[in-house]
């Protein structure tokens, strides 16, 4: 009979978070909990979680040669809202239970969207740097859009795609969107019309990408978008850095394609300093910040602890990314 007792790992992003409401939600399975800084190598990670019932990541890929090698995982466990950094289909192919945290951050990142877009329409950094540097103008340097009246175009109506539409539906704008996966009941609750990725491409003022990154949605917004656009429009992407093909969205920056983009998420993250985009003065950019704020990233060590503790006493998560491994039948390690 084999009593030991369950072991969580929890791998930290490239950023140092204090786990220690994770760690006590666990001692009371009972169950051990290691933190782990971040790793980026499969093998490695591998040879330091052997004995794994439970993971937690951030930014560490979890291949299926990490599920496979683990034999004795039970979940993952995400500590935000994408999980592309997780093999989802080997996982259910496994039956290892992926699980996310969806709503943690829902509010944060649509706000931060929404203060992107306006840095932009007002041009507060380029004003700002006039101030600073002595220059008074009583204008906005190369026009501004008076936001009410104009079309934001929403790629993407999760959670938080639709928080952000009802957001800058207040400013009264025409609210379009695109998402094949959300049904017409829900658009119309948001007051958004739906459309085809080409026609907000065409119409939309301002573009806000709020979509998941998976094999559908890589380089979704790339050549072919921009080729549709306004020369006016403005693209703001807060949701994975690879949803956006940056040497297109260079190309058609520097061919006066599309206004300028301002982006919270990068196709390389860290973001190279020698990127192109970040020597554009049409550019705003941050470092994939959107998520946060201290009360939401202070929830996010409980709420993965009690996820892996619903796990390991037989409990069904809150929030299964794949249900399918609960149907009649499937393969399920947490049994």
């Amino acid at each position: 009979m084999n009593d030991r007792s369950p072991h969580a790992y929890v791998i930290q992003g490239r950023g140092q978070r204090d786990y220690a409401d994770c760690v006590a939600v666990l001692a009371r399975v009972p169950a051990r909990t290691t933190v782990l800084p971040f790793i980026g190598d499969e093998d490695q990670l591998i040879s330091q979680t052997r004995d794994a019932d439970a993971l937690v990541t951030s930014a560490s890929p979890i291949t299926r040669g990490v599920m496979s090698a683990l034999e004795g995982l039970k979940t993952v466990v995400r500590t935000g809202v994408g999980y592309d950094v997780i093999d989802v289909p080997a996982a259910t192919e496994l039956g290892v239970i992926v699980v996310n945290i969806p709503d943690i951050w829902v509010r944060e990142v649509a706000n931060h969207a929404l203060g992107l877009l306006l840095a932009w329409n007002r041009k507060i950094i380029t004003l700002d740097r006039h101030v600073h540097a002595g220059t008074w103008t009583s204008g906005v340097p190369g026009g501004a859009g008076s936001l009410h009246g104009e079309t934001v175009g929403i790629v993407g109506l999760g959670n938080i795609g639709s928080a952000f539409a009802r957001r800058i539906a207040a400013f009264e704008t025409k609210v379009i969107a695109c998402d094949p996966y959300v049904d017409d009941a829900h658009f119309a609750r948001l007051g958004a019309e739906r459309v085809s990725l080409d026609a907000l491409a065409e119409r939309s003022d301002y573009v806000s990408v709020h979509t998941l990154l998976n094999d559908e949605t890589r380089h979704l917004i790339g050549e072919a978008f921009f080729r549709r656009t306004k020369p006016t429009a403005i693209l703001i992407n807060t949701s994975r850095g690879p949803v956006v093909d940056e040497r297109a969205l260079m190309r058609a920056l520097q061919e006066k394609r599309l206004a300028g983009a301002a982006l919270d998420v990068w196709e390389q993250e860290p973001v190279a300093a020698d990127n192109p985009l970040l020597k554009m003065d049409n550019v705003i950019a941050t470092p994939h910040a959107a998520y946060f704020s201290t009360p939401a990233v202070a929830q996010v060590p409980r709420r993965c602890g009690e996820e892996i503790a619903r796990v390991l006493t037989g409990q069904r998560p809150l929030n299964v990314v794949n249900p399918e491994i609960y149907a009649p039948g499937a393969v399920r390690r947490a049994r």
